[in-house]
């Protein structure tokens, strides 16, 4: 009786994490850009808070997503130290944000599944996706945050 007690319990274990929504590992205090912001602040942002993808909003709305890769793309800004505030502007002032971020975006629901999101990253060519509920951003959730979550499972 026991062992099938156990059996049990562990399936049930199992079960509850496949289960589990993306609003357990997704970061929910999301660093935002203003889709008015310039580029420099986008770069200094980047290298301060060491990430690597900023949701644009306009408002509390969603328009975009920015990549460091999008910046890394149109400027040389990996040639700077990562300690370095100053960057060469000359670049960034030929572009808006609105010009260089994804505009097409996937996102998903803080009740998406976490299997459903690791599935549609596998698929597609970016690497965070943005979580918003009710048309209004709650969260972002990255490769990253896949990572650890799976690592924790060992």
């Amino acid at each position: 009786m026991n062992s099938i007690h156990n059996f049990n319990t562990e399936f049930k274990l199992k079960e509850m994490k496949r289960r589990t929504p993306i609003s357990e590992i997704m970061t929910k205090e999301v660093i935002t850009l203003n889709h008015t912001d310039d580029l420099e602040a986008a770069e200094r942002l980047f290298k301060s808070k060491k990430i690597r993808h900023i949701p644009v909003v306009s408002g509390e709305q969603i328009i975009g997503m920015l990549s460091y890769t999008d910046l890394l793309r149109i400027s040389f800004a990996d040639a700077l130290d990562d300690n370095e505030e100053s960057v060469d502007t000359v670049v960034y002032n030929m572009f808006t944000i609105e010009q260089v971020m994804a505009k097409n975006l996937v996102s998903v629901t803080s009740s998406t599944l976490i299997k459903e999101v690791a599935e549609i990253l596998s698929k597609k060519e970016f690497h965070a996706l943005p979580v918003v509920d009710d048309n209004k951003l709650v969260g972002i959730v990255t490769t990253t945050d896949l990572i650890n979550y799976l690592i924790e499972q060992f």
